[in-house]
């Protein structure tokens, strides 16, 4: 069994910080080990994907902790303004976005 946390920086209202002692979600199952990778890469994701799944054959479950972002508040009732700022958000789109990932690592190796 392979675990996937994904990981979007923020619970609801708040950040990951200021709601939990540990951070670390790849860490907290006590018998079942883990990492993190980053989840905005397809390529991170498609090789950790498959390297777990091998692992789990011989040794049993993993977790994969995935660190995405979510752009956006988690309803209505949370815009998801309150307590992030607009230049964070823009930030991680500039520096994170997974489509301009995935975009220029087609392009860095010519694959299309």
């Amino acid at each position: 069994m392979v675990y996937v946390c994904e990981n979007n920086l923020y619970g609801m209202g708040t950040s990951n910080e200021r709601h939990s002692h540990n951070t670390d979600y790849y860490a907290r199952g006590d018998k079942i080990p883990g990492f993190k990778i980053e989840g905005q890469n397809i390529l991170n994701v498609r090789e950790a994907i498959k390297w777990a799944g091998a692992w789990t054959l011989e040794n049993g479950p993993i977790c994969i902790e995935m660190s995405t972002y979510r752009y956006h508040g988690h309803s209505m009732s949370d815009p998801g303004t309150t307590y992030r700022s607009k230049d964070e958000i823009a930030a991680i789109r500039k520096y994170r976005d997974p489509i301009e990932i995935c975009r220029d690592i087609i392009l860095e190796n010519n694959w299309a």
